[in-house]
């Protein structure tokens, strides 16, 4: 933790604070190893209001692959941390640690707004190449063509212009002009989407759900990946049953 600030302080993403609130502050395990510092901020997130800007739906960006044989995948750098927080609203992010109490100068993990706001910032920059070959969810960015010459000019055009706004990204997780590229839990080719093997390994040794918030979990898992489930509100009935006082639903409330 305290590494976490030293290197934080260095870097300039926060300052000493004489804030009179505090959040929590603590990691979570990334995928790929490693941690990432997170901020409990329900309290700030319960009187902020909402951003609606739109994320995109990778079901309906897949629609614009036919033909494509080249994709590339990049994963910016810092991501959040490349937004400035509004001058004068610093000490709303305030947390504390052994050694002190802090306050974000950039955009930290845990905003309610923050992914909004990160997408419509990347947005702004590669607005004229949405829809001609690229696809942008927060800090991952799909490219496609038809061609390699093709491939090979776009991708270049789209690490131009994240330059241009000091915009960098994450060599070790970037995949270049590949036939198939590992994207939001899909699986996607010149054959089409589809799901990620491990998502399905998980969706067949699934614990048996025990409690509604698990019953819930497990119902938001699979309704990310309906698409590739013929009538899924049909055959998912007998588990959303659980949650409206269905059938069942009382024994396993009394298993929770």
């Amino acid at each position: 933790m305290e590494t976490y600030v030293t290197e934080a302080l260095r870097q300039g993403y926060i300052r000493p604070s004489m804030s009179p609130v505090s959040s929590s502050f603590f990691f979570v395990r990334k995928k790929e190893g490693g941690l990432r510092p997170c901020i409990d901020y329900r309290g700030l997130n319960s009187i902020t209001v909402g951003f609606s800007y739109p994320l995109p739906l990778i079901a309906t960006a897949v629609e614009s692959f036919h033909g494509a044989r080249f994709f590339t995948k990049l994963d910016l750098r810092s991501a959040y941390n490349l937004v400035r927080i509004r001058g004068g609203d610093e000490w709303k992010t305030a947390f504390s640690t052994t050694s002190g109490h802090y306050e974000y100068l950039v955009m930290p993990y845990g905003l309610k707004n923050a992914p909004a706001v990160f997408q419509s910032f990347v947005d702004e920059i590669l607005r004229d190449l949405h829809g001609q070959g690229v696809v942008v969810y927060i800090d991952d960015i799909l490219i496609y063509s038809a061609t390699r010459a093709a491939h090979v000019c776009l991708v270049r055009k789209v690490l131009g212009r994240l330059l241009e706004h000091d915009l960098y990204v994450k060599a070790e997780k970037c995949v270049f002009s590949k036939p198939a590229v590992s994207f939001l839990g899909y699986r996607i080719s010149s054959s089409g989407m589809m799901m990620e093997c491990d998502r399905v390994n998980a969706v067949c040794n699934w614990p048996t759900p025990t409690t509604v918030k698990e019953v819930q979990r497990f119902l938001g898992f699979a309704n990310y990946y309906r698409r590739f489930i013929r009538g899924f509100g049909q055959v998912a009935v007998p588990i959303t049953s659980l949650l409206t006082g269905g059938a069942g639903a009382s024994a396993v409330a009394s298993r929770g």
